[in-house]
C-alpha cells in the first residue's frame, strides 16, 4: 500500500519537474531572446539566476524520481544507493533546492524589488511572460510539497520498520533477497 502510494508521489514528481522544467526553458528562450523594442530590460537580453536553479532542480528531480521509482517498482538491490539512508540523503538535497528556488523565485516577483525584472505578479497576467513566471512559481511550490511529502512518507516508514539500510523497495524477504553480504536463498 505504502510502496504504490511512494511511487503515485514519484510520478507527479516527475510530471511536475517536467512542467517546472518546460516553463523555465520557456523564459530563458524569452529572455535570451528580446526583441530591441521589447518593453521588459529596454529590450536587452539578460537571464533570471533563480530560472537556471529551478530549471536545474526540475532536470535532477526527473532523473531522481526515475531511478527510485524503477527502484521501488521492480525491487532492485544495490548496496548503499538503493537503500532507505540514500533515499532521504536525495530527498533532503531535493527538497533544500525545491524551497530555496521556491522562495528565491517568491521574493523576486512580489514586492517589486528594483533589482529584478519581475515586478508584482498579481497585476501583470494579460502577458503571456507574466502567467509563464507565475504557473513556474506555483508548480516550484508544488515539487516542493510533493518532495516533502515522500520525504515525511520514506522517513516515517524506515523509522517504524528500522530499515534505513534495507532496500528502499520496502518489500523484502530476509531469506529471498540477495541484500547484506551473503545471499541468503541457500540458507534453511
Amino acid at each position: 500500500m505504502i510502496h504504490g502510494f511512494r511511487v503515485f508521489l514519484y510520478i507527479l514528481l516527475f510530471i511536475f519537474s517536467a512542467v517546472v522544467m518546460s516553463l523555465c526553458a520557456v523564459r530563458l528562450h524569452y529572455t535570451l531572446n528580446l526583441s530591441p523594442f521589447d518593453p521588459l530590460n529596454y529590450g536587452v537580453s539578460f537571464y533570471d539566476p533563480i530560472v537556471v536553479e529551478l530549471l536545474i532542480t526540475g532536470i535532477f528531480s526527473m532523473f531522481w524520481s526515475c531511478l527510485i521509482g524503477r527502484t521501488i517498482h521492480k525491487r532492485i538491490e544495490r548496496r548503499f544507493i538503493n537503500t532507505f539512508t540514500a533515499e532521504i540523503i536525495g530527498l533532503f538535497i531535493l527538497f533544500l533546492l525545491w524551497i530555496v528556488g521556491a522562495a528565491i523565485a517568491t521574493r523576486t516577483g512580489n514586492p517589486p524589488d528594483p533589482d529584478t525584472h519581475w515586478g508584482n505578479l498579481s497585476s501583470c497576467w494579460v502577458y503571456s511572460s507574466c502567467r509563464v513566471l507565475t504557473a513556474m512559481l506555483a508548480f516550484a511550490w508544488v515539487s516542493w510539497v510533493v518532495v516533502l511529502a515522500l520525504l515525511v512518507t520514506s522517513f516515517l516508514f524506515a523509522s517504524a520498520n528500522k530499515a534505513f539500510r534495507d532496500p528502499l523497495h520496502g518489500r523484502w524477504d530476509r531469506r529471498a533477497t540477495h541484500y547484506g553480504s551473503t545471499p541468503m536463498r541457500n540458507l534453511p
